[in-house]
């Protein structure tokens, strides 16, 4: 899977932020510190041990590099930025139930706005999955790359036969 990139000065960029709201119910926040535990094993559970590990990173930063999406049931999704690398976004999850109703598009947009505050010009998506997506919701761009950029040779849990 391709880098991307996104300008945070674009009028697509514009756009987004007009049109990426929460729906009605769902809060966008920075978690507390006391809700580490929460997030991470929200995260583990549904996602990897990778993102889960990109979360305690993400709760190590001050502020809190990530953003999770709640409603009266609970976690709905999460978002981290500045995690793997500075000005990355990602890794980004929403629970299967919750998906299409544009948490997942609110999320990044108030992440990609995060980063803007944060004083960065642009925005990279590392080892995007739904390319298409970011392309159409944030004006993204495939980064020209042989290689798997910053997560080439990183290490992995490999199984005992």
């Amino acid at each position: 899977m391709p880098d991307l990139l996104v300008s945070l000065y674009s009028s697509k960029f514009d756009e987004l932020l007009s049109q990426a709201v929460a729906p009605p119910g769902v809060t966008i926040r920075p978690p507390l510190a006391p809700e580490l535990h929460i997030v991470r094993d929200w995260v583990l559970t549904r996602f990897s041990e990778n993102w889960a590990s990109e979360v305690v990173v993400a709760f190590s930063r001050q502020p809190v590099g990530c953003l999770i999406a709640v409603d009266d049931a609970g976690l709905q999704g999460f978002a981290c930025y500045d995690v793997t690398a500075r000005g990355f976004f990602g890794p980004t999850g929403v629970a299967p139930e919750a998906r299409g109703k544009g948490i997942g598009i609110a999320l990044l947009a108030a992440c990609l706005q995060a980063l803007k505050t944060l004083g960065h010009a642009y925005a990279f998506v590392g080892d995007a999955g739904p390319v298409d997506f970011y392309v159409r919701s944030a004006g993204a761009i495939v980064i020209p790359a042989s290689d798997k950029g910053i997560y080439e040779g990183m290490l992995r849990t490999t199984t005992k036969t």
